[in-house]
């Protein structure tokens, strides 16, 4: 079996020629002076992007981290909530 006729199941990255076509329809749509700007403009769009998506993560590990020390913690507090002062309550007026 030579290679030629294994056809592969992810095509490769664009080469050579693909590129330059690419990059001439880039400069035929946005124009030479405005590819820089674009592709600042989209490199800050990244870094924002990545910053936020590191404060969910923080904000999740951080919320998680505190119902694992409430689940502990809460279950004695749990016994000595509202329903406990009205049983209280009750048993002084009988």
């Amino acid at each position: 079996m030579s290679m030629e006729s294994v056809i592969p199941l992810v095509p490769g990255l664009p080469g050579g020629p693909e590129l330059i076509i690419v990059l001439f329809v880039l400069v035929l749509l946005f124009g030479a002076n405005k590819i820089p700007k674009l592709a600042r403009s989209t490199g800050q769009a990244m870094g924002e992007f990545r910053k936020g998506r590191e404060e969910i993560e923080e904000e999740l590990e951080e919320t998680a981290g505190e119902t694992v020390g409430e689940s502990s913690t809460g279950s004695a507090s749990a016994a000595d909530g509202p329903d406990a002062e009205t049983e209280t309550a009750d048993e002084k007026t009988a």
